[in-house]
């Protein structure tokens, strides 16, 4: 948590000058840090490392649908492009930004981390548990640069290109593992079906709220996105036909007026 708040306070310190952080981007950078540590911390946490495939999953989706949007929008774009400047990142980060990278390094990361030797392997030591939480928060930010970077020109610009992407991405691809958790009749993940059950949850049954979780858990958040998208998209649109329709009004008052003026009866 520290190495993400220290960093944007010391920035916020030192904005360029004309620059600041706007009260709204702090807010919303500051809640994405809240929710990390809720979703990091006990009990959530404990419980996603060594009891419930269902714990595990929470955390997944509030890392990479919550957490990692929120941080991106609350950092204003002097910051990222000092920070990103300092740290020699600048081509990495544009690579990584384009959509079909993005996705695809998102959703490796998504199967990997969810495997059975992944989950058996890290989740067995806090080292692991920490390694599997980083790549979730950076595949998070990786996915969502596309759409809300603060960078411009790492930000598609295209709105039914943002919306088939974020569905694409985030709504179809992740469905395929989590279908397979939901249907699974037996377990497959070794560190939580010989974990102590809890409240007498079954290791199968957990293993299927799992699925639904990885499933139904970003459905709210990509759909919504993309009902703002929609939205936006139309606002502009409609903006668009208004000025054109004004400026073919205007175009023909003149080449009224010039003809009225040339005349000769007039």
């Amino acid at each position: 948590m520290l190495c993400l708040v220290v960093p944007y306070l010391v920035f916020g310190c030192r904005p360029p000058k004309g620059h600041n952080i706007r009260s709204s981007q702090r807010w919303l950078f500051m809640a994405g840090i809240l929710l990390l540590w809720l979703a990091t911390d006990w009990p959530l946490g404990l419980l996603g490392a060594s009891y419930l495939a269902s714990a595990h999953m929470t955390q997944f989706v509030i890392y990479t649908m919550v957490v990692a949007p929120l941080l991106l929008l609350g950092t204003p774009e002097w910051m990222a492009r000092r920070l990103v400047g300092q740290l020699r990142l600048h081509r990495l980060v544009g690579r990584c930004s384009r959509p079909v990278t993005a996705g695809l390094l998102f959703n490796a990361m998504l199967i990997l981390t969810h495997s059975p030797w992944a989950v058996d392997n890290l989740r067995v030591n806090q080292f692991g548990s920490f390694a599997m939480d980083a790549l979730w928060l950076i595949g998070g930010l990786v996915v969502w640069m596309p759409i809300v970077s603060p960078i411009g020109e790492h930000k598609m610009t295209s709105y039914p290109g943002r919306m088939a992407y974020l569905f694409l991405a985030l709504a179809v691809v992740p469905a395929v593992p989590g279908g397979f958790l939901t249907f699974a009749t037996f377990p497959l993940y070794a560190t939580y079906e010989l974990a102590p059950r809890v409240h007498g949850l079954g290791a199968t049954t957990d293993q299927q709220l799992a699925g639904l979780v990885m499933k139904l858990g970003g459905i709210p958040i990509v759909w919504g996105t993309i009902a703002v998208l929609m939205y936006r998209w139309s606002e502009i649109s409609r903006a668009e036909n208004e000025a054109s329709r004004a400026s073919r009004i205007a175009g023909s008052g003149t080449g009224n007026q010039d003809q009225s003026s040339t005349d000769p009866d007039q």
